[in-house]
């Protein structure tokens, strides 16, 4: 298992001119390597959330927590070093690098931070295995079909092994049954690694697979 406990403490935060909070004292938490699906109408924080626990979005009050690790809090130089040593994050769209092949992409994140070895490389080639695409290793993202980007997408989210792996609609722009296929090895990922996990998803149908469902609403209470 490479996950770690997630808690969320009473945490607050309003946007700017807005009337109403995103979020009111709202907590969270999660077991390690757990699978959760965060599910909510539009609007009422679903993003916000993955960002505010991933050190890309402030709050006002309360903590987050990750293991032993406390979330950053407008410290950007500490919350990119919290993000390399925890968060894996995948979206809607996979946001692949055309220039480079998916293998130079899942290495990215590796040779960014210096970290790129042997064992990383074949970590990812283990990876596009484990997601049943091995063969696109050499290919261009600008030739890969919807199913295939979002499942290298996934796949580039693991490859630091990260404690949390979030997701934003990692299915949302696929048609029902790639969705279908795509969430499969989604489940297998998670079965083999057990990172602990959020997905934010408006399918109702994956949602119940998971093994928690978080729904949010405006304003969020824990």
């Amino acid at each position: 298992m490479i996950g770690q406990r997630l808690s969320i403490r009473g945490i607050s935060k309003t946007y700017q001119g807005a009337e109403h909070p995103v979020f009111q004292e709202y907590s969270l938490a999660l077991e390690a390597g757990c699978l959760c699906a965060l599910v909510g109408v539009s609007g009422v924080g679903k993003t916000t959330l993955l960002n505010c626990i991933a050190a890309m979005d402030h709050w006002e009050e309360g903590t987050i927590q990750v293991g032993e690790d406390e979330v950053p809090l407008n410290q950007p130089e500490a919350g990119a070093l919290y993000r390399r040593r925890h968060v894996g994050l995948a979206f809607q769209q996979p946001h692949l690098l055309p220039e480079f092949t998916v293998l130079e992409n899942l290495l990215m994140p590796l040779r960014i931070s210096g970290d790129l070895n042997p064992e990383g490389e074949a970590w990812a080639f283990e990876l596009l295995d484990r997601v049943n695409v091995p063969e696109l290793a050499h290919r261009l993202p600008g030739t890969l079909s919807g199913g295939q980007a979002a499942r290298v997408g996934l796949a580039r989210a693991l490859v630091r092994r990260p404690s949390l792996w979030l997701l934003d609609e990692p299915t949302g722009n696929l048609d029902p049954e790639t969705a279908e296929e795509v969430f499969g090895f989604l489940l297998k990922l998670h079965g083999d690694l057990r990172p602990t996990t959020l997905i934010v998803t408006h399918n109702p149908a994956l949602a119940q697979r998971c093994e928690r469902v978080e729904r949010l609403g405006r304003a969020l209470q824990g």
